[in-house]
């Protein structure tokens, strides 16, 4: 059953068909050919039982508020306060653009959205101050993935849903992956900076500081509503996403006044769109993965190699590298909704913290949104600064090295994800 199901899947996708067609085609014909006895409205029953789950109605709030903050002033906001104070480093521009990426992805939780809004202003700035292109951009989309671990995160979301681990222990849990990777990227940049012998940008006084730090304090309060509202049990990620709305709509419509009242429709229609894409693959994903769990494939493939075997290090490892290849290929989020199953009983049956695996999880998501050969955030970057593919993932390799250092470490120290959830939540 394995080689049809691959084979409709590859031909679909060589004749340009999205990815939701080839996984609806492929458990329709999984179906059909070898489940014959069943009635077959059972498919369409796995296709809405997989968007009903309520933590899903945070994923269309969160790419409204995105869109919202993204059209209006906080992304400047931000990065002109990152820049006063670390603008005067050896490559502090660069270490501005990281660090901007990260904050604005904690505003906005879209990887796409921290390219665009980031990268736009600050890669002229960077290479009028000498850093090589493929260095810039590589910098950015591999920063703005950073956005898929600190909250608020789409990933997350699905993940938590498909798993059903906590989606306010994975957001506290992402934090501090996202830091330390923040600080490997850091140290690269100013290691760059000195080999590419790029001038000190002037320091700023302190009164310059003050200014940016008061103009960025607003768009500072999603990631406190975000995370503060969960730690102190204030609400949920689901009230978190709707509140981030209602701020987002304050912050840029009646206080900046960036954003017309009249604009409000379009962003929600740009919004709907979206999220009948991200919607739409969770339904189709969810009815593959039941297709390919009814045949029993998982346990085909995954006793093969005698997973049931393996101690937590080696299954950890056997995820890592799975969703990693995954991610390289297709869509973060359909690479969740169809392995996250498949091994969540030999992650059960280890002891496995479900919370490590998903943080995990979601940084090969972030990895492969950044990784050829079909990393989304480098088709963004693409249409953005329009450069050729090749020029585009030049500089991507030394991250990408630095992103699976920090899975190995996860692996290997898992209290790097955990320690922060443990002390939000009181575990031991």
């Amino acid at each position: 059953m394995v080689t049809p199901l691959i084979t409709v899947m590859i031909v679909l996708l060589l004749l340009g068909f999205p990815m939701m067609i080839p996984l609806i085609a492929a458990a329709l014909v999984g179906f059909f050919f070898f489940f014959g006895g069943i009635n077959p409205e059972i498919i369409i029953q796995q296709m809405v039982g997989g968007v009903k789950p309520i933590a899903l109605i945070a994923v269309p709030m969160f790419i409204f508020a995105a869109d919202i903050v993204t059209k209006g002033h906080a992304a400047d906001r931000l990065l002109d306060m990152v820049l006063r104070f670390v603008g005067h480093l050896r490559g502090g521009l660069a270490i501005t653009t990281a660090a901007s990426c990260t904050l604005f992805g904690a505003v906005s939780g879209s990887t796409q959205a921290t390219v665009v809004a980031i990268g736009g202003p600050l890669r002229p700035k960077m290479l009028k101050a000498g850093y090589k292109d493929p260095f810039t951009i590589a910098l950015t989309i591999n920063a703005s993935d950073i956005a898929l671990l600190i909250p608020p995160s789409i990933g997350m979301i699905i993940y938590g849903v498909v798993a059903g681990a906590s989606i306010g222990e994975l957001f506290i849990a992402g934090i501090g992956p996202g830091l330390f990777i923040l600080l490997l990227f850091s140290v690269y940049c100013w290691i760059a900076a000195r080999w590419q012998n790029v001038p000190i940008e002037p320091r700023a006084n302190w009164s310059e500081r003050l200014l940016a730090m008061r103009r960025a304090l607003l768009p500072l309060g999603f990631p406190v509503i975000i995370v503060g509202g969960i730690y102190t049990g204030t609400f949920s990620p689901t009230e978190a996403a709707a509140i981030s709305v209602l701020y987002a709509f304050i912050l840029e419509v009646i206080i900046f006044r960036s954003v017309k009242l009249s604009d409000i429709p379009q962003i929600a229609m740009s919004t709907g769109l979206i999220t009948a894409v991200v919607f739409i693959l969770v339904a189709a994903g969810t009815a593959f993965s039941w297709t390919i769990s009814f045949a029993q494939i998982p346990q085909m493939l995954l006793g093969g190699i005698g997973m049931g075997d393996m101690g937590q290090w080696q299954i950890l490892a056997i995820i890592a590298i799975s969703f990693f290849v995954g991610c390289m290929f297709v869509d973060p989020i359909v690479v969740i909704l169809i392995l996250v199953p498949l091994f969540k009983p030999y992650v059960e049956a280890a002891g496995i913290d479900p919370i490590l695996v998903g943080v995990i999880v979601t940084l090969q998501a972030a990895i492969g949104s950044a990784t050829p050969p079909f990393g989304c955030d480098i088709f963004t970057a693409i249409a953005v600064f329009r450069r050729p593919y090749l020029e585009v993932i030049r500089g991507t390799p030394p991250f990408i090295l630095m992103l699976v250092g920090v899975s190995v470490l996860l692996i290997v120290f898992p209290e790097l994800a955990l320690f922060l959830r443990d002390l939000a939540f009181g575990r031991d």
